[in-house]
């Protein structure tokens, strides 16, 4: 068995493009066949070598290898569409020797109008086959216009029947699939002739790919009876459903994040990426959230595949990444969170950074979602001073917490063991205790005097790491601000 993922990357590849890999690439695991990647990339006015390269870094960073493509290599290359135009050339040329294709020199004008009249009478517009049986001197007469043609494909009457393996039995009239274009004027191949093309000749035995690529599967087979495949040979179809937003209208920039770089820039886990995904119209039963990369591979079937609509749920994909990054070593932990803090120019990576960091960690790994909220919890251990943020100023400004930051002050000065169970038990002792304040109240002020945010680690940990010049420096500046 041999699967495919092949996209054309115009831009970064998004959550239905990924779902759609990792769905491929688990069905090749399970049953021990072979996951292909190819780049279709004969649009060259939109698919860069930007966004070539930005493809193959994502499917490396997630862990979608691949048995034959890019960097690979393979006996059916080369793996980007660009360098097999020859081939898409040779095909079209038989194809229309064997009548099964042909030269249609209608202008896009034309076109339109015959479309506008379709409209207007209530028909499904299509290419109403004025060229297909074009006398000698028609095609003359269009030649001498200087009319460029393009190569159409001959729809024959009838229907298109095949088997899908999520939906069932799927049949398409061809009085609603007109002949289509299979090469531009310009003689570069479009989508349905090249995507077809490659298929059989890499010998690719089952498609997963998205709904929204139904509708073409019909002009596809009709390319394979032209290339001469046996019926018995056709690839198998799978058509993965949608994935819808919010908003329940089609995941889209508008309803949702859709970008697989926007979530590996804010710090998401690849393996969380996938877990989440690989439930998005799949499931593995029993209720399971959590599914490792191996366990996708030793469990995924095409049968259990859901044809509705499956819905993005962004907190779930949070949770997820969540329980991940609380699975981690504190080793592993190190290594995710250097790079989000030298980013942020919070540590530029000194060994003595690190050691301070590595000590760190174990205080916010309950506490996040996502790597990029670490330099915002650590920054307070890297700058001199503490820059308060503005919605928290009153809160250490008032006469009470004034008192709160007096009283703390005196008592932290006298401690010599500057450890947090110490720091907490003295600060309990004397603001809780004898003063009889709230904890919230007590250690309010404190933390966001020596931290600058409401929002941080835990505040006797976070002094212990702090040291105590340090704390006692920003507990005496906010006395005086």
């Amino acid at each position: 068995m041999k699967v495919r993922f092949a996209p054309s990357p115009t831009g970064d590849l998004h959550v239905g493009n990924i779902r759609t890999a990792l769905f491929d690439w688990a069905y090749a695991r399970h049953t021990g066949g072979t996951f292909l990647f190819r780049i279709e990339d004969t649009d060259t006015t939109r698919v860069t070598d930007e966004y070539i390269n930005a493809a193959i870094d994502t499917l490396k960073w997630l862990g979608l290898d691949w048995d034959e493509g890019p960097e690979v290599g393979g006996d059916n290359g080369p793996y980007l569409q660009s360098m097999r135009l020859d081939i898409y050339a040779h095909w079209a040329s038989k194809f229309i020797e064997q009548k099964d294709a042909y030269y249609c020199y209608c202008s896009p004008e034309e076109l339109e109008t015959v479309r506008e009249a379709q409209r207007a009478a209530n028909q499904a517009p299509g290419y109403n086959g004025h060229c297909r049986d074009l006398t000698l001197d028609q095609i003359e007469e269009y030649k001498t216009e200087g009319r460029i043609p393009v190569v159409r494909m001959r729809m024959p009457d009838g229907k298109t029947t095949f088997n899908d393996l999520i939906r069932g039995e799927m049949e398409f009239d061809h009085k609603f699939v007109p002949d289509f274009v299979l090469v531009r004027g310009d003689g570069s191949p479009l989508y349905t002739l090249a995507v077809a093309v490659d298929d059989v000749l890499m010998k690719v035995t089952h498609i997963l790919r998205g709904e929204d690529l139904l509708s073409s599967t019909p002009r596809q087979i009709r390319v394979y009876q032209a290339m001469g495949v046996a019926l018995e040979e056709y690839p198998i179809f799978a058509h993965l459903p949608f994935v819808m937003g919010a908003d329940n209208a089609k995941l889209s920039k508008r309803n949702g994040e859709v970008s697989i770089a926007w979530y590996r820039d804010k710090g998401f886990l690849p393996e969380a990426i996938c877990n989440y995904l690989a439930l998005l119209g799949w499931s593995p039963g029993e209720d399971r959230e959590n599914v490792t990369m191996k366990e996708l591979s030793e469990l995924f079937t095409v049968e259990r595949v859901n044809s509705s609509p499956a819905r993005f749920d962004m907190k779930k994909l949070e949770a997820i990444n969540g329980d991940k990054i609380r699975a981690l070593t504190i080793d592993e932990f190190l290594t995710w969170a250097l790079p989000f803090l030298i980013k942020s120019k919070i540590i530029t990576g000194t060994p003595e950074e690190i050691v301070l960091v590595k000590r760190a960690l174990p205080l916010i790994q309950e506490r996040i979602i996502m790597f990029s909220e670490i330099p915002a919890m650590l920054k307070f251990l890297f700058v001199k001073e503490v820059t308060v943020e503005a919605d928290s100023m009153a809160q250490i400004t008032d006469l009470s917490a004034k008192d709160v930051l007096r009283r703390s002050l005196k008592e932290l000065e006298l401690m010599s063991d500057w450890t947090h169970a110490n720091i907490e038990a003295a600060l309990r002792a004397s603001l809780v205790e004898e003063l009889g304040l709230k904890p919230r109240i007590a250690f309010g002020a404190l933390r966001i005097a020596t931290t600058g945010s409401k929002i941080s680690p835990p505040l006797f940990e976070s002094m212990e790491l702090l040291g105590k010049a340090a704390s006692l420096a920003r507990i005496s500046a906010a006395l005086i601000l």
